[in-house]
């Protein structure tokens, strides 16, 4: 029993020593990081061209007005036939070059935060559940904890919208496949990846201001986060 009590101990104090040194030390270093990336090539103006430069469209030989009546000839004869014809193809499209490079680069970083924001968020819980301070102080820990707990969630927000450009772009491009005639589904895969390359920016700007919101919200707090004082305690000094 009292085995596990002191494992329980080291564990807390392992959590404290590593929510204090996020804060103190790498949530800066983060923020300098980010920023850095920020006005990187990556980032630059010049890189919507590099989005551009990165899509690849299925090209058809047939992939002329004069074959629209035909093919529409063809879908009404055999919704099947065409199905599997199409299939027999196996056209593989590649994801968008540079959106893929940029995901990469931006999605462990946010996975980072989200794991930083969890370890401090129990870091407050644990500090909230053994001291009890003044209303003052305690009002500070919910709102600190809160402002956390917002800051991971909105990250997770994040990779959700990775997710979705991934399968929104697929249907598009699944509609290429089987209208190569029509250049609106082109056009669309273009403006979707203008869009997240855009969102991709964004986000990268937001992981900054996050670790510096948090980095300035709790420092300045720290102390009275950690030991609040008590009415008991005023009254003896």
């Amino acid at each position: 029993m009292n085995s596990a009590k002191g494992k329980l101990k080291d564990f807390h104090e392992d959590v404290r020593r590593e929510a204090e040194d996020s804060v103190k030390n790498f949530f800066p270093d983060r923020v300098f990081e980010l920023d850095k990336l920020l006005k990187s090539d990556m980032f630059s103006k010049d890189s919507m061209d590099r989005v551009h430069k990165g899509v690849t469209m299925p090209v058809h030989k047939n992939d002329t007005h004069n074959d629209v009546e035909t093919t529409h000839k063809k879908r009404k004869l055999s919704e099947g036939h065409e199905s599997k014809h199409l299939q027999g193809h196996q056209t593989h499209i590649p994801c968008n070059k540079y959106i893929l490079q940029v995901i990469e680069v931006l999605k462990p970083k946010i996975q980072t935060l989200m794991e930083k924001c969890n370890t401090v968020s129990l870091f407050l819980e644990y500090f909230s559940t053994l001291e009890v301070g003044e209303a003052n102080s305690s009002s500070l820990k919910e709102e600190t904890l809160s402002e956390v707990q917002r800051i991971e969630g909105e990250a997770a927000t994040f990779l959700d919208q990775i997710s979705r450009y991934y399968i929104t772009r697929g249907k598009i491009v699944s509609k290429i496949l089987k209208y190569p005639q029509l250049d609106d589904y082109r056009q669309a895969v273009m403006e979707l990846d203008e869009k997240e390359f855009t969102s991709l920016r964004l986000c990268c700007c937001e992981l900054r201001n996050h670790y510096l919101s948090l980095h300035d919200t709790i420092t300045k707090n720290l102390d009275k986060i950690k030991k609040p004082r008590t009415n008991n305690a005023d009254s003896l000094y």
